[in-house]
């Protein structure tokens, strides 16, 4: 079996994410390659070294350029703030490595265009972690869209409402708390939460061609951890946004952290010319569906209990019945992700796909300050 040594950057909560997911791929996935863990890179050496240990890690660094410029390191995996995906992803494409990179790809479409050049020039492989495309349930729910089981799609509606910043006096910046800071954000919610539902829905039901939208950022200053000043917040606490799709659909988007007694609710809702389906985070691996196609005195909603061995993925897993959860998603796409090196199929979302979510994201940003429908640019 081939090995593939893996360069981790950053130790958060995402990289505990990642880090399972390369420990857990080949135990339940059949792929000719296998991901080593062979270094993790932070900052701060007393943090980085008993995560590198817990994990499995063989090696530390703390400075990424020094990781990416390692002969034995052959993939890099981005998990830090938004502000430094470019340079750690351009450098590393460079240096002819691979890269996954969180979400979102960028700061904003022009930085993510530059990215998307520097991997393609080096024709090197490349992924962005949009997760929660390989839930089964959304896998399955692309799969009835594909067979045409819905018909011609009229109307999809998304959510994703958290309440983790509502509290006045919790700061912004620093460890933690960066995605509070306009600065390594870019955006709040519209790049760190809508930009999963805008990936999911161009998956599933196509290009947006154009967008109307409003923000709103209810705590206007908080103190910044790092210059200990209380500073004006730049980032969105909340937005919500009309769309159309190139398909003639219409979408609703909305997005907060300031719902309380939400701590992850993302949901979505197509409705089609013959069938609808719905589906709940919180109940991940059930998918909502209807068809009125059904007899008139049995036709109602039906709930999809997505644990059958023929269903996506699950087939690798335990038997009929019995759920997985949340980080199973980033075992699947890294097993998608090696499956394509094997078979020169390249998994999605590449850095190219992720920037047609950016410039979505860029859109409703824009529309948010025009108060007008703005249409969103084309990946060429």
């Amino acid at each position: 079996m081939k090995k593939l040594n893996v360069g981790l950057i950053g130790y958060g909560f995402m990289g505990r994410a990642h880090s399972n997911a390369y420990r857990k791929v080949n135990n339940f996935f059949d792929l000719e390659c296998q991901p080593v863990l062979k270094a993790a890179c932070a900052r701060s050496e007393d943090k980085v070294r008993p995560f590198a240990a817990k994990w499995g890690y063989e090696s530390v660094e703390t400075d990424w350029r020094k990781l990416v410029q390692r002969e034995d390191i052959e993939l890099i995996d981005i998990c830090t703030p938004n502000n430094t995906h470019a340079e750690i992803a351009t450098a590393a494409a460079k240096a002819g490595k691979m890269i996954l990179c969180e979400k979102p790809l960028s700061m904003d479409g022009p930085e993510g265009k530059r990215m998307v050049a520097a991997v393609e020039k080096a024709g090197v492989a490349n992924m962005v972690w949009y997760n929660y495309r390989r839930v089964p349930a959304v896998t399955f729910a692309k799969q009835l869209i594909d067979e045409g089981r819905l018909g011609r799609i009229y109307h999809y509606r998304a959510k994703f409402l958290q309440d983790w910043t509502i509290n006045p006096d919790l700061p912004q910046g620093g460890t933690g708390l960066w995605r509070l800071d306009v600065k390594a954000a870019g955006s709040g919610v519209t790049g760190d939460l809508l930009a999963h539902c805008i990936d999911t829905a161009i998956w599933l039901n196509g290009g947006i061609d154009k967008v109307n939208a409003m923000t709103e950022t209810f705590v206007k200053e908080r103190k910044h951890n790092l210059t200990g000043k209380v500073e004006k917040v730049g980032i969105d606490d909340a937005c919500a946004f009309l769309a159309r799709f190139g398909n003639g659909s219409l979408a609703t988007f909305e997005s907060t952290r300031y719902a309380r007694g939400h701590k992850a609710l993302y949901t979505f809702e197509i409705n089609g010319e013959h069938a609808s389906i719905f589906w709940d985070l919180h109940d991940l691996h059930r998918l909502q569906y209807f068809d009125h196609r059904d007899q008139g005195p049995v036709r109602g909603w039906r709930s999809i209990h997505v644990t059958d061995g023929e269903h996506p993925y699950m087939g690798k897993w335990w038997v009929p019945g019995l759920q997985i959860g949340y980080e199973h998603s980033f075992v699947h796409q890294v097993a998608d992700f090696l499956q394509g090196l094997t078979n020169g199929k390249p998994a999605s979302p590449t850095f190219r796909d992720a920037l047609e979510t950016q410039y979505v994201c860029d859109a409703v940003l824009k529309s948010a300050k025009s108060g007008k429908w703005e249409k969103v640019a084309k990946v060429k």
